[in-house]
């Protein structure tokens, strides 16, 4: 049973960490055994296994499986299940309570998604971290980088700042640990990151009570420093790692991911795409994996050709609108911590990076003609025709004029706005970041940028229909879930559906939107 809420145990100060711990992956800890796992299905989902926690060393189990692979008889899943333990989804023993609120399910809720780093299973794939935090939930058991920002949204709400607190302490731990902010705390995540909203979290902390922000501009300078990295050395129309310099030389990113092999938590999945692709296995993966690390896996948005499909995928050769806007707010960040620090030099720095990058944003992703604001293929050097809810992130920032927010206002308004809210892109495609799903943080952001340059009705509207949404649901199952199906019908709303795995439970972003919202 698990224990009641309570304040987490006393914080430290971020500050820089030991060397890493031994951060093998599971591929590359088990090598041929891993893959023998996952090709044979052992476990339905994919991610189970390299969840699962060794109940020996690791090498002695491989050795194990090497020795005993080719005797007669030998059962791969009987030999799994004899040296790993399963991991147990989260909230896997909650009863909801009847006659609650929908405020009330989610305070009851936090106790359940709550991990203790003291508890983590050795051995495992789990990174260590310094304090308690709160996960997703379902599947998803360990802590992931931009769906804490919108689930820290909720605590607050709830009157959790000291979780708030240690939530963002834990993200500085991981800048110092390992230069940015993984994908989730997970070995095999390292070799990428999220969507940069490390200076979002730093901000919302010091306002419900936490450090000052100035605290952890040492981390978020380093944040900047992965993202940039290589940036100096670029010729126009050259790119490195996340890194693009265009031909008129502006500097912007890209997502990317440090490895060019099929994602482990996803692996049979990743096999069966870069099959079907007729193209280079490694260029395929990359693609898939950097995606991964947009968050927003997957969508047409990433597609070089819709009607093929995922094999199409082509994410390293487009610069994202919403990733320049949030690193645009980490460089407007950074400049601003940096003055009231009293570094001058630091601080013009970044005001230049700032300004430099809100003109390429102006330049490279705003469509006059669509009104709207879209990716651009550095590729090609053409702007993408797809229109995606990314398109209110620069507003969510700051970065649109007057007349640009009247004009994504509108085009939202006709394209986009769905019986539940925003939708995420024009498209159905099976894929989980397309049409017919509503996702929390993008109705966060649609309603928080279209408000910051006064635009209440729509705001208020996409806030109404989005509540509806998610109240209709509660009501009719008692659950929060990971992403809502925004059409009309008989039986709708309803919890979405499509992509790689099956409607998650919790759920993190979903239940720190609605209760900031409630």
């Amino acid at each position: 049973m698990k224990t009641p809420f309570a304040h987490p145990h006393a914080r430290h100060a971020a500050a820089a960490s030991a060397p890493p711990p031994d951060i093998l992956t599971p591929a590359d800890r088990y090598q041929e055994f891993f893959e023998a796992v996952q090709r044979e299905a052992v476990f339905a989902d994919s991610k189970t296994f390299v969840d699962c926690a060794p109940l020996d060393a690791p090498e002695a189990i491989l050795a194990r499986y090497r020795a005993q692979r080719d005797a007669p008889g030998f059962d791969l899943r009987r030999f799994v299940f004899t040296h790993f333990g399963s991991p147990e989804p989260a909230r896997a023993n909650y009863v909801p309570v009847p006659g609650q609120t929908m405020a009330q399910h989610i305070d009851s809720l936090w106790p359940w998604l709550i991990r203790e780093p003291q508890r983590h299973p050795v051995r495992g794939s789990l990174l260590q971290l310094p304090h308690c935090y709160i996960v997703p939930g379902g599947r998803f058991v360990e802590l992931y980088y931009w769906d804490s920002y919108f689930t820290m949204l909720g605590l607050a709400e709830s009157g959790q700042a000291e979780m708030l607190h240690c939530m963002t302490d834990n993200f500085a731990h991981l800048v110092d640990a390992y230069g940015h902010v993984p994908n989730g705390t997970r070995t095999y995540y390292l070799s990428r990151s999220q969507p940069p909203v490390f200076a979002l979290m730093v901000q919302l902390c010091e306002a419900r009570g936490g450090p000052q922000a100035v605290q952890y501009l040492p981390q978020l300078q380093r944040e900047h420093e992965f993202w940039m990295d290589g940036a100096p050395a670029l010729e126009p129309g050259q790119a490195r790692r996340r890194v693009v310099r265009l031909p008129d030389g502006a500097l912007l990113n890209r997502y990317w991911d440090d490895r060019c092999t099929p994602r482990e938590e996803s692996w049979r999945e990743d096999v069966a795409t870069a099959a079907r692709s007729g193209r280079s296995h490694p260029e395929v993966w990359r693609h898939l994996r950097a995606a991964a690390e947009s968050g927003w896996d997957f969508s047409t948005r990433w597609l070089h050709d819709r009607g093929l499909g995922l094999p199409s995928i082509c994410t390293t050769d487009l610069l994202p609108v919403d990733l320049n806007a949030f690193l645009h707010e980490l460089e407007a960040t950074i400049a601003r911590l940096a003055r009231a620090a009293g570094d001058a030099a630091t601080a013009h720095a970044f005001e230049r990076q700032a300004h430099d990058r809100a003109r390429a944003i102006d330049r490279y992703f705003w469509s006059s003609a669509g009104g709207h604001y879209a990716d651009w293929n550095w590729r090609t050097q053409r702007r993408r025709e797809l229109l995606s809810a990314a398109t209110l992130v620069p507003l969510f920032c700051g970065l649109a004029s007057r007349r640009q927010a009247h004009a994504v206002d509108h085009t939202v308004r006709q394209r986009l706005l769905a019986p539940g809210g925003i939708a995420t892109t024009e498209h159905e495609s099976g894929e989980q970041w397309d049409r017919p799903n509503g996702w929390a943080p993008l109705q966060w952001m649609a309603v928080e940028g279209l408000a910051r340059y006064g635009l209440h009705h729509t705001a208020d509207d996409i806030r109404a229909r989005w509540m509806h949404t998610v109240q209709t649901v509660f009501d009719r199952e008692h659950r929060m879930v990971e992403k809502y199906a925004l059409r009309e019908g008989p039986h709708v709303p309803s919890g979405g559906g499509g992509g790689e795995y099956p409607l998650q439970d919790g759920f993190g972003w979903t239940n720190g939107v609605v209760r900031r919202w409630i």
